[in-house]
């Protein structure tokens, strides 16, 4: 069984087609191209914006002219990740997908469903001609992932709609009504590199296996951070073996839990076998510790090539001490909505920028604006307190949960009628448009919902195929129950 045999096969045929179009965060280039050919092979009315959101409109359908204008909102970028041992382009190749029993998933890569499917819905409705449903708005935003830039871009009237649902949630059966706000924190340590001692030998030490996860849905379940893990093996051996650090990475992606990491690390041959020796008893400590989140999780030392050039003792010393210092995780849980985390913060990558710079990239999640300031006011001084620059990016405002919202009602009572049981009203802890989207248009009634996608933005990324076919079912049917407007 492949992609093109599954049903509803109008949602998977967008799907497959969109995973052949390459579209990295800030290089949307060939996704809005695509979509512009679909608007015109199909006569749909479409604009785009000076950043690149697209909106695509269509008139109701016959009976269904004078209910209000739904937007169907997705994001057009993807999170592009891969495992070590794959060779892919992002910006060139297609998503290689593949049916893994009751699950979609790509070949080494991340699928892009987070948003894809959502893109793929609202073509299949904008696209019909048999679908009912009132007025419809189609509205894509650009780079969702790295800075929210289309959201924050978007201007007042660009949108008619009074009523926006967003296709961008990962639990088929839950409709969120609210999320965290975000906010990012960035330490960059400067310096000059020393001469790399010749008599020291050199080893690779990495952290690999892990899950990794979003930052924000996934950062409750105790997934290990590879850059917490290296932090606390080298923040041992600076106690035990002089060693010298040549270099250092790990993570990649701001709103990604840390999957790998590694440091180049040099030291006296006499104390090879002990290092050795002190990785296992580490390394079995993390295995023990993570043996309920992160089964496969693995510490590997390598014989590495001698470097030239180490980073000077006082900023390695400092550097790993304020990278086991800094704050990673749940912070607290919400009081209003039992079981949503309520603040968090993520420890997201370690980058080495040739000889001269370490950028530290974190980021800081919550429900309540003065929560988010003052979590990443802590990891800002821990840094600071290393001798590190630190900058905050300008960040983003959360969604306010409205039980009173009209086409929550709408979808609550579409789900009871279609499946005979309650769907689940839920706030979520990651970052969604909805926030950005309230500050221009305050009039906006939505929700979020979608299909269960599970480990997005990891290679591990995967959507289960039979709950497609139910969000679908719901989504049309909540278009042909948009109550019409009071005269």
């Amino acid at each position: 069984m492949t992609i093109k045999d599954l049903e509803p096969k109008v949602v998977w045929k967008y799907f497959d087609e969109i995973t052949g179009v390459p579209r990295p965060s800030k290089k949307e280039g060939l996704i809005i191209q695509y979509i512009e050919e679909v608007a015109a092979k199909n006569q749909i009315e479409i604009r785009k914006d000076k950043v690149g959101n697209l909106l695509l409109s269509k008139p109701g359908s016959k009976g269904y002219e004078t209910l209000p204008t739904v937007v169907l909102q997705a994001h057009l970028d993807m999170v592009c990740e891969k495992n070590n041992d794959v060779t892919f382009d992002f910006e060139k190749d297609p998503i290689q997908t593949e049916v893994d029993g009751e699950w979609l998933r790509a070949k080494g890569t991340t699928l892009g469903a987070d948003n894809g499917i959502g893109i793929a819905a609202a073509l299949a409705v904008v696209t019909s001609d048999e679908i009912e449903h009132g007025p419809v708005e189609c509205l894509f935003t650009v780079d969702e992932e790295t800075g929210l830039t289309g959201a924050n871009a978007l201007k007042k009237g660009f949108i008619t709609g009074d009523i926006l649902l967003n296709l961008d949630s990962e639990d088929e059966g839950e409709i969120f009504i609210g999320c965290a706000g975000g906010k990012g924190t960035i330490a960059t340590f400067s310096f000059k590199t020393v001469p790399a001692p010749k008599s020291f030998r050199y080893f690779r030490i990495m952290v690999a296996g892990l899950n990794g996860g979003h930052s924000g849905s996934d950062i409750h379940k105790g997934l290990g951070n590879a850059n917490k893990i290296l932090a606390r093996f080298l923040y041992k051996l600076q106690d035990k073996y002089p060693f010298c650090l040549a270099e250092i990475q790990g993570g990649n992606l701001h709103n990604a839990i840390a999957r790998e990491a590694y440091a180049v690390i040099g030291t006296a041959a006499k104390n090879t076998e002990p290092l050795r020796i002190m990785l296992n008893h580490f390394a079995a400590d993390i295995e023990n510790e993570l043996k309920r989140a992160d089964l496969n999780v693995k510490l590997i030392m390598e014989t590495a090539d001698a470097p030239k050039k180490c980073l000077p003792r006082t900023l390695k010393e400092k550097l790993v001490r304020a990278l086991l210092a800094c704050p990673h995780g749940v912070k607290s849980m919400s009081h209003d909505i039992e079981g949503l985390v309520e603040t968090s913060t993520n420890l997201a990558s370690i980058k080495m920028e040739g000889d001269t710079k370490i950028v530290i990239g974190t980021s800081q999640r919550s429900s309540i604006e003065s929560a988010k300031i003052a979590v990443a006011d802590q990891v800002a001084a821990v840094f600071r307190l290393a001798g590190a620059k630190v900058v905050h990016r300008e960040g983003y405002p959360g969604w306010a949960p409205n039980p009173n919202s009209k086409i929550l009602t709408v979808a609550q009572e579409s789900y009871q009628r279609l499946f005979g049981k309650e769907a689940k009203i839920k706030a979520i802890h990651a970052g969604l448009e909805c926030g950005l989207f309230l500050e221009k248009y305050p009039q906006l009634d939505m929700i979020s919902f979608g299909p269960t996608l599970r480990n997005v933005h990891s290679p591990d990324e995967r959507i289960e195929i039979k709950t497609v076919d139910l969000w679908w079912r719901h989504l049309l049917d909540i278009l042909k129950n948009i109550p019409a407007l009071s005269p």
